[in-house]
């Protein structure tokens, strides 16, 4: 049987090591996949140190795949091979337990199937995926900028389209990083007036460059009194992973406005129930979506030009580029160079 390169990591807290595996066949309502790229997202770090629940070791990482499919399993109808495809963090779900029932198929109770956590994952040159997996990417959209898109970019994308928001509207994003970066120009793309919020003046050219608005550095200013200043926020998309930065920003929501937390922040953060009853104003978090929502996601970034700022490493390089990634440091995704 052939054999290809992956790179796995082998117990909790182990590191990431080049490995040789024979390359898998699809079984019923799977497909196999030629990785071109593979994005390395913050979330690998739940299989690497071993935060999530259940991991069975060794497993290979990487939800942010690239490719084209190589070979189909019994059973999968509406794609074929050579097909231009990419994967993300819903690999699919049961449809059956009250989380699916209640459309929340990231916490499916019976059989979630998540890449790089439940099953391996595209740290490798072919990955064998469920079919629900699936999201065909557009041919003007290369394998490395499709890559990020399948977490950060669904992640920043479909909380906007579900925001409530409409054209015109103030949605002020705070952070400027990984996931900022790509808000930033989604949010301008679908027509919001679009503020930026970080640390520091150096980061308001590129802030600008990506189609905000206007600019806050919220260490010269108090940016809830920015945001009133502009009219209140509709929206305040908090990507940055700081509960004290998020507090500080929540006095800028307006009348209906809600704070959606995406940055997974470690310390928590005050809340006045007479600031959200007063004002109508809400707390809500965001998942990523859904292999359709991906699908979107990628036309729409290849429809309006938003692509992640990525810096590319080589496979047998991963170890690196994960604590490149790691250090926060990148600029601003790291993608894994496959099959190239």
């Amino acid at each position: 049987m052939s054999k290809m390169r992956a790179v796995q990591v082998s117990r909790v807290g182990g590191p990431l090591e080049v490995t040789e595996r024979e390359i898998s066949e699809p079984s019923f309502g799977f497909v196999r996949l030629k990785v071109e790229a593979c994005g390395i997202c913050h979330s690998d770090s739940l299989t690497k140190e071993g935060h999530w629940p259940g991991v069975q070791y060794p497993r290979v990482p990487g939800h942010e795949i690239a490719g084209s499919i190589d070979a189909l399993g019994a059973g999968v109808a509406g794609w074929k091979v050579g097909q231009r495809v990419g994967v993300g963090w819903h690999g699919g779900h049961c449809g059956r337990c009250v989380s699916c029932r209640r459309g929340d198929f990231v916490t499916c109770q019976i059989s979630p199937q998540i890449p790089g956590i439940t099953f391996d994952g595209g740290y490798a040159e072919y990955v064998v995926v469920p079919e629900t997996s699936l999201a065909s990417i557009p041919g003007d959209l290369s394998a490395a900028d499709a890559g990020p898109l399948m977490c950060a970019g669904i992640t920043t994308f479909n909380s906007l389209r579900h925001s409530g928001a409409n054209p015109g509207d103030t949605v002020a994003v705070l952070g400027i990083g990984g996931l900022g970066h790509l808000a930033v120009q989604f949010s301008a793309k679908m027509g919001f007036k679009t503020i930026a919020i970080a640390r520091g003046n150096d980061k308001e050219p590129l802030a600008r460059k990506l189609g905000a608005h206007h600019y806050i550095d919220s260490e010269a200013n108090d940016p809830a009194a920015e945001l009133l200043k502009l009219g209140g926020a509709k929206i305040i998309l908090a990507t940055a992973t700081s509960g004290k930065a998020m507090s500080a920003v929540l006095g800028g929501l307006g009348i209906d406005g809600k704070l959606i937390v995406l940055g997974a922040a470690a310390d928590s953060f005050n809340i006045n129930p007479l600031f959200l009853i007063g004002g109508r104003r809400a707390i809500a978090g965001w998942p990523s979506g859904t292999s359709i929502d991906s699908q979107d996601t990628l036309a729409f970034a290849a429809l309006t030009g938003v692509r992640a700022m990525i810096e590319e490493y080589p496979l047998e390089r991963a170890s690196e580029a994960y604590e490149r990634m790691m250090s926060g440091k990148a600029r601003f995704r790291v993608v894994l160079r496959i099959n190239k």
